[in-house]
Formats: structure tokens, C-alpha cells, sequence
């Protein structure tokens, strides 16, 4: 059953169509990855899921019925900009905003203790938020979003600020609360996380999709049929035969040769390079996504 469907969804600001005939399809327990450039849409799409704001045109589903204000309880949401009370003491702040979303102030301390065992941040309950370093605070913000434990998690460009030890905390943790029963919807710049944690990704420009699938499927969309090859050649040169093209060898300190070599045929490649040498390695060069992303979307804008 799929968690979230977006069906034909436009949205107009003045004589601007920010959204264009969107549609998603979001699989339970999954990671959907949610990309494009700045002014593409995405905050508008999110906004409208928040239903800060509505549709012109379409429908959303959320498990298979209509988006409606009771849902609420059922969303977390974790924004670009973060939003918490400066003032306020991070307990009272937290267990606050865990009672707008449906829970009862017992539980809602019960659950953020927990929480704050698990982060080994016992010592920040009584502090204000202003006393808090940038990303201590974006941890406050993330349990706030998913103490809940809603069934829809969005999450906007959820590692900015943090350094890489507690970003790869942080992803750990988006991926435990998949593995339990959550679905994720990941809105980030960073490619590199993409490839790691989605699942499945739109590609919006413009207000339009131009690209939808799973990463898997799409990096082999694009692939430009190169191989790397590492050998120890049995003698000091080499004959591949024309039916590959070498575009580049390069001898390194051990006398074995790098090779990168364009070819539509593996397993012949394989059969001719092992005449030439003892194949120490060999892998396919898939595009990654962040050289996806650039070449479609300055594709898009030309």
C-alpha cells in the first residue's frame, strides 16, 4: 500500500504556475527523495502537504484517503529553517509542541526522555534554547518532529549545520524510523545522501517533474557504459581491440595499468582484457546523482 499519492497537483501564485501537473506516489516504508534547485517548488509541494497552504488543482492521499486537518498527528515535520522558542526551556518547548501533535504531557515526557537518553543529552533539560549551540539545537528540533511517531515524516535538508559525526547519527536514525514502520519524505541539495538513504526520488524544475524512479534504475538510465579497469599486464604494452575505446591508461608505481575504457559489450570487454593482463579489478563508473541532477536541470532551464 502506498503511504502518499499526489494526483495532478498545480499551484498559481499570481501569474506564476509554481506547481505543474505534479504527481508522486510514495511507497509505505520507504525513503522518497524530494530534489531540485532553489525556486522549483519543492517548499511549495511540502507547504501544501503541511496544508499551510492548498492546491489550485488535484488531490492528495495520505494511506489511501483524503488529506484532511486531522491529520495532523499522523505528520512530522522537520523545516529548512528551524523554529523554535528561544526563551523557552527545551523540555517545556518539546513537550509543548508533542501535545499540539496529539499527546497527552505524561506521555509526551516519557517519550522525550527517551529520547534524550538516546542522544546522551539528559544535561540540556533544563536549558534554554538560546543556550544551545546551532546543532544541539537541530537535535532538539528533530525529536520534536518525530516524537510522535508519525506515520509521514518530511524532512527538509535535514543535516545543515551538522557536523559528520552527527549527521551520520542522524542518518542512522532516519533509517531506524523507516525500518519501524515510517515513510520519509527527504528534501535535500545533497546528492551524496540520496544516493545513500532514498529509495525512489522526484526531480522538479520549474514547477515540473523531470525525472522520477529509484536510484538504481536511474543512475543505470544514464550510465555511459564506462568500465575501470585495473590489470598487470603480461607484457608492456597493451591490444584491446576497436570494438572498445580506450579513453585513458595510466601506469602507476607498481607497474599495474589503470585503464578507463568505453564500451556496450562487458563480457566480451572482459574476455579481451584478460588476454592482455591479470585483471585486478574491474567495476562499471555509474553517473552519480549529483552529476544527474546538474545535467538534466541545466538541460531543463535551456
Amino acid at each position: 500500500m502506498n503511504c502518499l499519492e499526489i494526483n495532478n497537483v498545480c499551484k498559481t501564485y499570481g501569474t506564476k504556475r509554481v506547481l505543474d501537473n505534479i504527481s508522486i506516489t510514495v511507497p509505505q516504508r520507504s525513503i522518497y527523495g524530494l530534489l531540485g534547485p532553489n525556486g522549483a517548488g519543492k517548499t511549495t509541494l511540502i507547504r501544501i502537504l503541511n496544508q499551510i497552504t492548498m492546491p489550485d488543482s488535484g488531490n492528495i492521499l495520505l494511506n489511501g484517503q483524503p488529506l484532511s486537518p486531522t491529520d495532523i498527528s499522523n505528520i512530522g515535520y522537520l523545516p529548512e529553517e528551524r523554529g523554535l522558542y528561544k526563551k523557552m526551556k527545551v523540555s517545556e518547548q518539546a513537550i509543548y509542541l508533542a501535545q499540539l501533535k496529539g499527546l497527552d504531557a505524561r506521555e509526551a515526557e516519557k517519550r522525550l526522555r527517551h529520547w534524550f537518553i538516546k542522544f546522551e543529552i539528559q544535561n540540556w533539560w533544563d536549558k534554554k534554547v538560546e543556550e544551545l549551540s546551532k546543532g544541539m539545537q537541530q537535535k532538539v528540533q528533530f525529536i520534536v518532529t518525530v516524537i510522535h511517531e508519525p506515520k509521514l515524516l518530511i524532512f527538509d535538508e535535514p543535516f545543515s549545520g551538522f557536523d559528520p559525526i552527527n549527521v551520520n547519527l542522524l542518518k542512522n536514525e532516519i533509517l531506524e524510523l523507516r525500518d519501524k514502520g515510517a515513510t520519509i519524505l527527504f528534501s535535500t541539495h545533497n546528492m551524496a545522501s540520496v544516493e545513500e538513504l532514498c529509495d525512489n526520488i522526484m526531480l522538479i524544475n520549474h514547477g515540473q517533474k523531470i525525472l522520477e524512479g529509484s536510484v538504481y534504475d536511474i543512475k543505470q538510465q544514464y550510465k555511459s557504459h564506462k568500465f575501470e579497469i585495473v590489470i598487470r599486464p603480461f607484457k608492456e604494452a597493451i591490444n584491446i581491440p576497436d570494438n572498445h575505446t580506450i579513453l585513458s591508461t595510466e601506469r602507476d608505481a607498481n607497474g599495474e595499468m589503470h585503464i578507463m575504457v568505453s564500451s556496450t559489450q562487458a563480457n566480451d570487454l572482459i574476455t579481451d582484457v584478460i588476454r592482455e593482463g591479470e585483471i585486478v579489478s574491474f567495476k562499471e563508473v555509474l553517473p552519480s546523482m549529483n552529476d544527474i541532477f546538474i545535467n538534466l536541470v541545466s538541460s531543463s532551464n535551456n
